[in-house]
Protein backbone atom coordinates (compact mmCIF):
# COMPACT_ATOMS: atom_id res chain seq x y z
CA UNK A 1 0.00 0.00 0.00
CA UNK A 2 1.85 3.57 -1.15
CA UNK A 3 1.15 6.82 0.56
CA UNK A 4 -1.13 9.21 -0.79
CA UNK A 5 0.21 13.27 -1.03
CA UNK A 6 -2.10 16.30 -1.79
CA UNK A 7 0.57 18.12 -4.26
CA UNK A 8 -1.88 20.62 -5.62
CA UNK A 9 -5.30 22.35 -4.83
CA UNK A 10 -7.25 25.10 -6.27
CA UNK A 11 -10.40 26.92 -5.63
CA UNK A 12 -13.09 29.40 -6.92
CA UNK A 13 -14.31 32.17 -4.51
CA UNK A 14 -17.65 30.79 -2.65
CA UNK A 15 -20.64 32.81 -2.89
CA UNK A 16 -22.93 33.88 -6.26
CA UNK A 17 -22.03 33.32 -9.66
CA UNK A 18 -25.34 33.59 -11.67
CA UNK A 19 -23.08 34.43 -14.80
CA UNK A 20 -21.06 31.19 -14.60
CA UNK A 21 -21.79 27.64 -15.51
CA UNK A 22 -20.64 24.40 -13.90
CA UNK A 23 -18.24 23.56 -16.25
CA UNK A 24 -16.68 27.20 -16.05
CA UNK A 25 -16.83 26.98 -12.16
CA UNK A 26 -14.84 23.59 -12.09
CA UNK A 27 -12.28 24.46 -14.95
CA UNK A 28 -10.83 27.60 -13.02
CA UNK A 29 -10.33 25.60 -9.86
CA UNK A 30 -8.84 22.15 -11.71
CA UNK A 31 -5.98 24.64 -13.67
CA UNK A 32 -5.20 26.22 -9.92
CA UNK A 33 -4.77 22.82 -8.87
CA UNK A 34 -2.77 21.46 -11.80
CA UNK A 35 -0.66 24.71 -11.49
CA UNK A 36 -0.38 24.59 -7.75
CA UNK A 37 1.13 21.05 -8.29
CA UNK A 38 3.29 22.02 -11.02
CA UNK A 39 1.68 19.28 -13.58
CA UNK A 40 -0.04 18.66 -16.65
CA UNK A 41 -3.50 17.02 -17.88
CA UNK A 42 -1.15 14.58 -19.73
CA UNK A 43 0.09 13.66 -15.61
CA UNK A 44 -3.44 12.46 -14.63
CA UNK A 45 -4.42 8.93 -15.04
CA UNK A 46 -7.53 9.36 -13.21
CA UNK A 47 -10.60 12.17 -12.81
CA UNK A 48 -13.30 12.35 -10.18
CA UNK A 49 -16.09 14.76 -10.54
CA UNK A 50 -18.35 15.28 -7.57
CA UNK A 51 -21.55 17.04 -7.75
CA UNK A 52 -24.78 16.93 -6.25
CA UNK A 53 -28.11 18.69 -8.13
CA UNK A 54 -26.27 19.62 -11.95
CA UNK A 55 -29.23 17.18 -13.48
CA UNK A 56 -31.88 19.24 -11.43
CA UNK A 57 -30.38 22.68 -11.82
CA UNK A 58 -28.46 22.80 -15.60
CA UNK A 59 -30.66 19.95 -16.79
CA UNK A 60 -27.30 18.15 -17.56
CA UNK A 61 -27.71 14.59 -16.70
CA UNK A 62 -25.18 12.75 -18.38
CA UNK A 63 -21.15 12.77 -18.58
CA UNK A 64 -20.81 16.25 -16.52
CA UNK A 65 -17.33 15.65 -15.89
CA UNK A 66 -16.40 14.60 -19.21
CA UNK A 67 -17.53 18.10 -20.59
CA UNK A 68 -15.56 19.83 -18.21
CA UNK A 69 -12.73 18.39 -18.13
CA UNK A 70 -11.99 17.43 -21.51
CA UNK A 71 -11.54 21.29 -22.62
CA UNK A 72 -8.46 21.16 -20.54
CA UNK A 73 -6.93 18.45 -21.88
CA UNK A 74 -8.20 15.55 -19.53
CA UNK A 75 -8.81 12.55 -21.86
CA UNK A 76 -7.98 9.04 -22.01
CA UNK A 77 -8.14 8.41 -18.55
CA UNK A 78 -10.62 6.74 -15.72
CA UNK A 79 -13.39 8.96 -15.23
CA UNK A 80 -16.17 8.53 -12.04
CA UNK A 81 -18.51 10.50 -11.13
CA UNK A 82 -19.58 10.72 -7.45
CA UNK A 83 -22.74 12.03 -5.70
CA UNK A 84 -22.77 11.84 -1.95
CA UNK A 85 -24.81 14.50 -0.70
CA UNK A 86 -22.78 17.53 0.56
CA UNK A 87 -19.69 14.85 1.61
CA UNK A 88 -19.64 14.24 -2.46
CA UNK A 89 -15.99 15.65 -2.97
CA UNK A 90 -14.54 14.44 0.34
CA UNK A 91 -15.59 10.77 -1.28
CA UNK A 92 -14.31 11.64 -4.36
CA UNK A 93 -11.20 11.95 -2.72
CA UNK A 94 -11.58 9.02 -0.26
CA UNK A 95 -11.70 6.82 -3.49
CA UNK A 96 -8.37 8.46 -5.47
CA UNK A 97 -6.71 7.74 -2.38
CA UNK A 98 -7.89 4.36 -2.55
CA UNK A 99 -7.06 4.06 -6.12
CA UNK A 100 -3.34 5.46 -5.61
CA UNK A 101 -2.77 3.03 -2.48
CA UNK A 102 -3.74 0.20 -4.27
CA UNK A 103 -1.52 0.60 -7.37
CA UNK A 104 -4.44 1.41 -9.84
CA UNK A 105 -3.33 4.98 -10.78
CA UNK A 106 -0.56 7.15 -9.88
CA UNK A 107 -1.52 10.43 -10.06
CA UNK A 108 -5.75 11.47 -9.88
CA UNK A 109 -7.41 14.84 -10.19
CA UNK A 110 -10.78 15.55 -7.87
CA UNK A 111 -13.27 18.35 -8.62
CA UNK A 112 -16.14 19.13 -6.63
CA UNK A 113 -18.85 21.78 -8.03
CA UNK A 114 -21.95 23.47 -7.27
CA UNK A 115 -24.51 25.77 -8.79
CA UNK A 116 -27.43 26.66 -6.27
CA UNK A 117 -28.11 30.62 -7.50
CA UNK A 118 -30.76 31.01 -9.92
CA UNK A 119 -32.62 33.62 -10.51
CA UNK A 120 -35.83 31.75 -10.25
CA UNK A 121 -36.09 31.68 -6.41
CA UNK A 122 -38.40 28.69 -6.08
CA UNK A 123 -36.06 26.51 -8.47
CA UNK A 124 -33.63 27.68 -6.18
CA UNK A 125 -35.34 26.61 -2.82
CA UNK A 126 -36.83 23.52 -4.60
CA UNK A 127 -33.60 21.55 -4.38
CA UNK A 128 -33.52 21.14 -0.18
CA UNK A 129 -37.46 19.82 -0.36
CA UNK A 130 -36.73 16.60 -2.31
CA UNK A 131 -39.37 13.82 -1.03
CA UNK A 132 -37.49 11.81 0.48
CA UNK A 133 -35.29 13.99 2.30
CA UNK A 134 -38.68 15.77 3.90
CA UNK A 135 -39.48 12.60 5.13
CA UNK A 136 -37.01 11.60 7.06
CA UNK A 137 -36.53 15.24 8.30
CA UNK A 138 -40.28 14.94 9.74
CA UNK A 139 -39.56 11.38 10.91
CA UNK A 140 -37.29 12.87 12.75
CA UNK A 141 -38.63 15.60 14.29
CA UNK A 142 -42.18 13.74 15.34
CA UNK A 143 -39.53 11.42 16.70
CA UNK A 144 -37.84 13.30 19.14
CA UNK A 145 -41.17 15.18 20.11
CA UNK A 146 -41.11 15.57 24.44
CA UNK A 147 -37.74 14.61 24.26
CA UNK A 148 -36.41 18.57 23.12
CA UNK A 149 -35.69 21.65 24.94
CA UNK A 150 -38.46 23.59 24.98
CA UNK A 151 -38.42 26.66 22.58
CA UNK A 152 -39.86 30.76 23.69
CA UNK A 153 -43.37 31.33 23.54
CA UNK A 154 -44.17 31.92 19.62
CA UNK A 155 -41.35 30.64 18.62
CA UNK A 156 -42.07 26.91 18.71
CA UNK A 157 -43.79 26.87 14.91
CA UNK A 158 -42.03 25.31 11.60
CA UNK A 159 -39.68 27.57 10.00
CA UNK A 160 -39.22 28.19 6.00
CA UNK A 161 -37.42 24.75 5.13
CA UNK A 162 -38.37 21.57 6.72
CA UNK A 163 -34.43 20.27 6.72
CA UNK A 164 -33.56 23.49 9.07
CA UNK A 165 -36.57 22.29 11.01
CA UNK A 166 -34.86 19.04 11.95
CA UNK A 167 -31.34 20.88 12.16
CA UNK A 168 -33.14 22.90 15.07
CA UNK A 169 -34.65 19.39 16.60
CA UNK A 170 -30.97 18.24 16.69
CA UNK A 171 -29.70 21.74 18.50
CA UNK A 172 -32.79 21.23 21.29
CA UNK A 173 -32.20 17.37 21.98
CA UNK A 174 -28.40 18.94 22.28
CA UNK A 175 -29.87 21.53 24.60
CA UNK A 176 -31.78 18.94 26.59
CA UNK A 177 -29.22 16.34 26.85
CA UNK A 178 -25.98 18.01 27.72
CA UNK A 179 -27.59 21.87 28.79
CA UNK A 180 -26.09 23.46 25.50
CA UNK A 181 -27.64 27.04 25.24
CA UNK A 182 -28.55 29.13 22.56
CA UNK A 183 -25.87 31.61 23.23
CA UNK A 184 -23.30 28.96 22.57
CA UNK A 185 -24.58 27.97 19.58
CA UNK A 186 -24.59 31.71 18.56
CA UNK A 187 -20.96 31.48 20.28
CA UNK A 188 -19.94 28.97 17.27
CA UNK A 189 -21.08 30.96 14.86
CA UNK A 190 -19.78 34.42 15.97
CA UNK A 191 -16.29 32.75 16.16
CA UNK A 192 -16.57 31.57 12.44
CA UNK A 193 -18.07 34.88 11.10
CA UNK A 194 -14.88 36.12 12.49
CA UNK A 195 -12.49 33.94 10.97
CA UNK A 196 -13.97 34.28 7.71
CA UNK A 197 -13.10 38.15 7.37
CA UNK A 198 -9.36 36.86 6.79
CA UNK A 199 -10.27 34.20 3.84
CA UNK A 200 -10.50 36.13 0.66
CA UNK A 201 -12.23 32.72 -0.58
CA UNK A 202 -14.88 33.10 1.38
CA UNK A 203 -19.04 34.01 0.80
CA UNK A 204 -18.90 36.50 3.66
CA UNK A 205 -16.22 38.24 5.49
CA UNK A 206 -17.90 40.45 8.25
CA UNK A 207 -17.25 39.61 11.24
CA UNK A 208 -20.63 39.42 13.79
CA UNK A 209 -20.44 39.08 17.35
CA UNK A 210 -22.69 36.83 19.71
CA UNK A 211 -25.24 39.86 20.26
CA UNK A 212 -25.48 40.35 16.25
CA UNK A 213 -25.58 36.76 16.04
CA UNK A 214 -28.77 35.98 18.87
CA UNK A 215 -30.42 39.28 17.32
CA UNK A 216 -30.45 38.26 13.59
CA UNK A 217 -33.90 36.98 11.95
CA UNK A 218 -35.10 33.65 13.50
CA UNK A 219 -34.88 30.59 10.95
CA UNK A 220 -35.73 27.99 13.56
CA UNK A 221 -35.53 28.12 17.29
CA UNK A 222 -32.76 28.04 18.07
CA UNK A 223 -30.84 29.03 14.68
CA UNK A 224 -30.83 32.50 13.62
CA UNK A 225 -29.88 33.14 9.57
CA UNK A 226 -26.22 33.52 10.81
CA UNK A 227 -26.34 30.27 12.40
CA UNK A 228 -27.42 28.32 9.00
CA UNK A 229 -24.92 27.81 6.02
CA UNK A 230 -26.05 30.09 3.04
CA UNK A 231 -26.99 29.23 -0.57
CA UNK A 232 -23.54 28.73 -2.26
CA UNK A 233 -21.94 28.24 -5.82
CA UNK A 234 -18.33 27.12 -6.18
CA UNK A 235 -15.45 24.61 -7.08
CA UNK A 236 -12.48 22.84 -5.75
CA UNK A 237 -9.82 20.88 -6.34
CA UNK A 238 -7.32 18.46 -5.59
CA UNK A 239 -4.31 16.65 -7.17
CA UNK A 240 -2.98 13.59 -5.21
CA UNK A 241 0.08 10.99 -6.27
CA UNK A 242 1.78 8.17 -5.08
CA UNK A 243 4.46 8.91 -2.47
CA UNK A 244 7.01 7.09 -4.50
CA UNK A 245 6.30 9.21 -7.36
CA UNK A 246 6.64 12.55 -6.02
CA UNK A 247 10.17 13.30 -7.92
CA UNK A 248 8.03 14.08 -11.17
CA UNK A 249 6.27 17.35 -9.29
CA UNK A 250 9.90 18.84 -8.16
CA UNK A 251 7.86 22.16 -7.35
CA UNK A 252 4.85 20.56 -5.20
CA UNK A 253 4.71 21.18 -1.51
CA UNK A 254 2.88 17.91 -0.78
CA UNK A 255 1.06 17.40 2.18
CA UNK A 256 0.83 13.68 3.32
CA UNK A 257 -2.65 11.70 3.35
CA UNK A 258 -3.13 9.89 7.25
CA UNK A 259 -5.78 8.25 6.83
CA UNK A 260 -9.46 8.50 4.85
CA UNK A 261 -12.64 7.01 6.70
CA UNK A 262 -15.94 7.28 5.94
CA UNK A 263 -19.04 5.18 6.24
CA UNK A 264 -22.94 5.56 6.59
CA UNK A 265 -25.05 5.97 9.37
CA UNK A 266 -26.90 3.65 12.07
CA UNK A 267 -29.69 2.91 13.09
CA UNK A 268 -29.69 4.08 17.25
CA UNK A 269 -31.61 6.29 19.44
CA UNK A 270 -31.76 10.02 19.11
CA UNK A 271 -29.70 10.57 21.94
CA UNK A 272 -27.19 7.98 21.85
CA UNK A 273 -24.08 9.96 20.57
CA UNK A 274 -21.62 7.95 21.73
CA UNK A 275 -22.76 5.67 18.68
CA UNK A 276 -22.93 9.02 16.77
CA UNK A 277 -21.10 8.11 12.59
CA UNK A 278 -18.55 10.74 13.31
CA UNK A 279 -17.75 9.11 16.40
CA UNK A 280 -16.85 5.67 15.26
CA UNK A 281 -15.53 6.71 11.73
CA UNK A 282 -13.15 9.38 13.47
CA UNK A 283 -12.20 6.47 15.85
CA UNK A 284 -10.71 4.28 12.70
CA UNK A 285 -9.27 7.41 11.26
CA UNK A 286 -7.08 8.07 14.37
CA UNK A 287 -6.47 4.68 14.53
CA UNK A 288 -5.30 4.49 10.86
CA UNK A 289 -3.47 7.35 10.72
CA UNK A 290 -1.88 6.32 14.18
CA UNK A 291 -2.60 9.76 16.45
CA UNK A 292 -5.28 10.72 18.77
CA UNK A 293 -7.65 13.98 18.74
CA UNK A 294 -5.31 15.39 21.20
CA UNK A 295 -2.58 15.67 18.32
CA UNK A 296 -4.79 17.34 15.98
CA UNK A 297 -3.98 21.04 15.85
CA UNK A 298 -6.41 22.23 13.25
CA UNK A 299 -9.95 21.18 11.87
CA UNK A 300 -12.40 21.57 9.40
CA UNK A 301 -15.89 20.29 10.70
CA UNK A 302 -19.43 20.47 9.16
CA UNK A 303 -21.45 22.94 10.30
CA UNK A 304 -24.64 23.26 8.09
CA UNK A 305 -25.96 25.08 11.39
CA UNK A 306 -23.62 26.23 14.38
CA UNK A 307 -25.23 23.66 16.74
CA UNK A 308 -23.69 21.15 13.85
CA UNK A 309 -20.47 22.24 14.75
CA UNK A 310 -21.15 21.31 18.03
CA UNK A 311 -22.05 17.78 17.81
CA UNK A 312 -19.02 17.45 15.46
CA UNK A 313 -16.61 18.64 17.61
CA UNK A 314 -17.65 16.26 20.63
CA UNK A 315 -17.87 13.49 18.26
CA UNK A 316 -14.34 13.75 17.01
CA UNK A 317 -13.49 13.98 20.29
CA UNK A 318 -11.98 17.23 20.51
CA UNK A 319 -14.27 18.64 22.99
CA UNK A 320 -15.42 16.33 25.98
CA UNK A 321 -19.23 15.42 25.71
CA UNK A 322 -20.90 18.17 26.58
CA UNK A 323 -18.39 21.00 27.02
CA UNK A 324 -17.74 22.31 22.87
CA UNK A 325 -20.74 25.21 23.24
CA UNK A 326 -18.53 25.86 26.49
CA UNK A 327 -15.26 25.45 24.59
CA UNK A 328 -16.55 27.87 22.14
CA UNK A 329 -17.32 30.85 24.52
CA UNK A 330 -14.42 30.59 25.81
CA UNK A 331 -12.42 30.82 22.64
CA UNK A 332 -11.12 27.27 23.00
CA UNK A 333 -11.91 26.79 19.56
CA UNK A 334 -11.26 29.73 18.06
CA UNK A 335 -8.14 31.11 16.04
CA UNK A 336 -5.27 31.11 18.41
CA UNK A 337 -7.17 28.81 21.42
CA UNK A 338 -6.28 25.24 21.69
CA UNK A 339 -8.00 23.60 18.86
CA UNK A 340 -8.85 26.07 16.04
CA UNK A 341 -12.05 24.78 14.45
CA UNK A 342 -13.43 25.95 11.18
CA UNK A 343 -11.13 28.96 10.79
CA UNK A 344 -11.70 29.13 6.73
CA UNK A 345 -15.31 30.48 8.25
CA UNK A 346 -16.83 27.23 7.84
CA UNK A 347 -20.26 26.39 6.25
CA UNK A 348 -22.05 29.34 7.70
CA UNK A 349 -19.63 32.10 6.47
CA UNK A 350 -17.56 30.36 4.15
CA UNK A 351 -20.09 29.15 2.14
CA UNK A 352 -22.05 26.10 1.10
CA UNK A 353 -21.75 24.41 -2.31
CA UNK A 354 -22.45 20.71 -1.17
CA UNK A 355 -20.45 19.23 -4.20
CA UNK A 356 -17.55 21.66 -3.97
CA UNK A 357 -18.05 21.70 0.14
CA UNK A 358 -15.29 18.72 1.24
CA UNK A 359 -12.74 20.21 -0.88
CA UNK A 360 -13.19 23.18 0.43
CA UNK A 361 -12.24 22.29 3.94
CA UNK A 362 -9.45 20.30 1.99
CA UNK A 363 -8.23 23.41 0.13
CA UNK A 364 -8.25 25.39 4.03
CA UNK A 365 -6.56 22.44 5.24
CA UNK A 366 -3.61 22.07 2.61
CA UNK A 367 -3.13 25.89 3.05
CA UNK A 368 -3.14 25.74 6.73
CA UNK A 369 0.02 22.72 6.73
CA UNK A 370 1.56 25.09 4.21
CA UNK A 371 1.70 28.00 6.86
CA UNK A 372 0.21 30.29 3.52
CA UNK A 373 -2.97 31.11 5.37
CA UNK A 374 -2.18 34.67 6.21
CA UNK A 375 -3.85 36.03 9.62
CA UNK A 376 -6.06 32.99 9.78
CA UNK A 377 -2.79 30.74 9.79
CA UNK A 378 -3.03 28.62 12.93
CA UNK A 379 0.89 28.70 14.60
CA UNK A 380 2.82 24.81 14.60
CA UNK A 381 -0.14 23.01 12.50
CA UNK A 382 1.39 20.13 11.50
CA UNK A 383 -1.58 17.58 11.61
CA UNK A 384 -4.87 18.46 10.32
CA UNK A 385 -8.59 17.15 10.69
CA UNK A 386 -11.71 17.26 8.12
CA UNK A 387 -15.04 16.12 9.23
CA UNK A 388 -17.48 16.79 6.17
CA UNK A 389 -21.14 14.85 6.27
CA UNK A 390 -23.32 14.05 3.89
CA UNK A 391 -27.00 13.81 3.86
CA UNK A 392 -29.84 13.30 6.36
CA UNK A 393 -31.01 9.81 7.42
CA UNK A 394 -32.72 8.46 10.56
CA UNK A 395 -31.58 10.11 13.63
CA UNK A 396 -28.57 11.33 11.84
CA UNK A 397 -25.99 12.60 9.42
CA UNK A 398 -26.57 9.55 6.17
CA UNK A 399 -23.19 9.46 6.41
CA UNK A 400 -19.42 10.82 7.85
CA UNK A 401 -16.11 11.28 5.59
CA UNK A 402 -12.73 11.88 8.27
CA UNK A 403 -9.45 13.18 6.09
CA UNK A 404 -6.32 13.56 8.45
CA UNK A 405 -3.12 14.82 6.67
CA UNK A 406 0.08 15.89 7.63
CA UNK A 407 2.41 18.49 7.06
CA UNK A 408 5.45 16.04 7.98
Amino acid sequence: MRDVHIIGVGMTPFGRHLDRTHSDLAQQAVGEALADAGAKASDLGMAIYSNVIQGFFAGEMSIPGEYALRPLGIQGVRVLHVEAACASATIGLHVAADYIRAGLTDVAMIVGVEKLYSADRAKRFAVFQQPLDAIEAQRYIDGTKGMLAPAPDGLDGPGPNIMMDAYAAQARLYMATYGTTQRQIAAVSAKNHSHSQFNPLSQYRNAMSIEEVLAAPNVSWPLTVPMCAPISDGAAAAVLCAGDLLGRFPQARAVRVLATESQSGTDRAPDDYANHVTRIVSARAYEKAGIGPQDVHVAEVHDASSSGEIVQVEALGLSAPGQAGHDAEAGVTALGGRIPVNVSGGLVSKGHPLGATGLGQIHELVTQLRREAGQRQVEGARIALAENSGGFYGVEDGLSAVTILTSS
